[in-house]
């Protein structure tokens, strides 16, 4: 069973995400929180495996909270949804940043919230396909060259190189099997090795470092 708790601070919304988890046997809502400054004793009360965080909110809002909870050691195995209107949204930029393991418009309907917890709660990084190389390259953008200790990027085999250079691409694993001609396991072995020489909390930081540095080129948007 997936432990999912729920940020945000209007009602109905809250109401209507619950509803959505509801519907699933193997998803479960341990808990609720109006706002960002509730959210991390919520968390430890709770212990969730993903949590559903809206971005814009009154006092702390879903960027602090989130940086909260990714840096607590505690709660290394929570997983962050963010979750907002507007796909243009300047604080999805922070919010990647800050940790958040996926992104996900207001707008999406109820298979596709409770296929992007499943794919969190498993380990794996989401961000919505209809923003993600957008949001992605113009975070690398806007920060820069990232310094990588040298050592970290010579670390990396050929076929990890090449397994970044795809994640980067938006493939997802099965895709990067296809093309490198490998299985989806050995695939997402590369992308979580790459990850750990990286220093990478998650895919989406993953990709970010992959511009930051060179690994893939920024593409034209």
């Amino acid at each position: 069973m997936i432990r999912v708790l729920i940020v945000d601070d209007q009602t109905v919304v809250r109401a209507g995400f619950r509803a959505l988890v509801d519907l699933a046997d193997d998803l479960t809502v341990v808990g609720e929180a109006t706002d960002g400054r509730d959210a991390l004793d919520r968390v430890r009360a709770t212990q969730p495996d993903v949590v559903l965080m809206d971005i814009r909110m009154p006092h702390t809002d879903g960027i602090t909270a989130t940086r909260q909870i990714t840096d607590d050691p505690d709660l290394a195995h929570v997983h962050v949804i963010a979750v907002t209107t507007f796909d243009t949204d300047d604080h999805i930029f922070g919010a990647i940043e800050a940790g958040a393991s996926a992104f996900l418009l207001k707008d999406m309907d109820g298979d596709e919230l409770r296929a992007a917890i499943r794919t969190v709660a498993a380990g794996n990084s989401l961000l919505d396909p209809t923003v993600t190389g957008r949001v992605l390259a113009e975070l690398a953008r806007r920060t820069g060259p990232r310094p990588i200790a040298p050592e970290r990027l010579n670390a990396l085999t050929d076929r990890e190189r090449d397994a970044v250079r795809h994640a980067a691409a938006g493939l997802t694993n099965d895709q990067i099997a296809h093309e490198m001609i490998i299985s989806p396991h050995t695939a997402k072995t590369h992308i979580n090795r790459a990850m750990t020489k990286l220093a990478a909390h998650d895919r989406a930081q993953l990709v970010v470092i992959a511009y930051q540095t060179g690994l893939a080129a920024l593409p034209q948007w």
